[in-house]
């Protein structure tokens, strides 16, 4: 999950925060009996052997690099730039001070410019049904002035491994992953990955103030 050299305006960060959960104590030692047996020809002794086997839980998520079996990597930059442009025309205006530009004085309209914004996401677990939520680690903030974190969409190109959906601040609810998976052995070991595209529309842009905007978010996956 490399971070971008550049900081355009709109900069927000991806966490992705990993679990692990084990089980409870070591598995008891295997215990052996005995038996003598006398006689005759044709004997036989039978003991018995017990076998105990605790296998630990273990939960991965990974958005953005640090792909299995190498957990790591940096946190990932996803980048947004918000373009005017004014009528008529549509022309986009100059920077500086007593530029002459041909404007109606109509609203602006705006684009939006993503970079970095479609991020590899990989999730293996065998603890059980594994969930997906986002909360809103740092506001997507300029000085005094914010932006809902909940104005950012995201979509998943694979319905087995959905994206949940964003908060405007706090944790949002949370999405179920689907067991299984290329490779699994069954339902109960989920190995699913996808891309997960971010976006932010330009429905709410004349609404922001200028400036440059960062913020955080932490995704987590659990299982009971």
């Amino acid at each position: 999950m490399s971070p971008a050299a550049a900081r355009p305006s709109g900069r927000w960060l991806l966490l992705a925060s990993l679990g692990v959960v084990l089980a409870q104590g070591p598995a008891p030692l295997a215990r052996a009996a005995s038996q003598t047996v006398t006689g005759p020809l044709n004997l036989s002794a039978a003991v018995d052997l017990r076998f105990s086997i605790a296998i630990d839980k273990f939960m991965f998520l990974r958005i953005g690099d640090g792909a299995w079996p190498t957990p790591g990597g940096t946190v990932s930059t996803a980048s947004f730039v918000v373009n005017p442009s004014i009528p008529a025309a549509p022309t986009t205006p100059t920077n500086g001070s007593n530029q002459a530009v041909n404007w109606s004085g109509a609203v602006p309209a705006f684009s939006v410019t993503a970079s970095g914004n479609v991020l590899p996401v990989e999730v293996r677990s065998n603890a059980g049904q594994v969930r997906l939520y986002a909360t809103v680690t740092t506001p997507l903030s300029n000085g005094a002035q914010t932006i809902p974190m909940s104005h950012l969409t995201v979509s998943s190109d694979q319905a087995t491994l959905p994206a949940p959906v964003l908060p405007a601040t706090g944790t949002g609810t949370s999405v179920n992953v689907t067991g299984g998976g290329t490779g699994a052995i069954n339902s109960l070991v989920t190995l699913r990955s996808a891309n997960w595209t971010f976006a932010l529309p330009a429905s709410n842009a004349a609404t922001y103030a200028a400036g440059q905007y960062s913020g955080q978010l932490t995704f987590t996956a659990s299982a009971p």
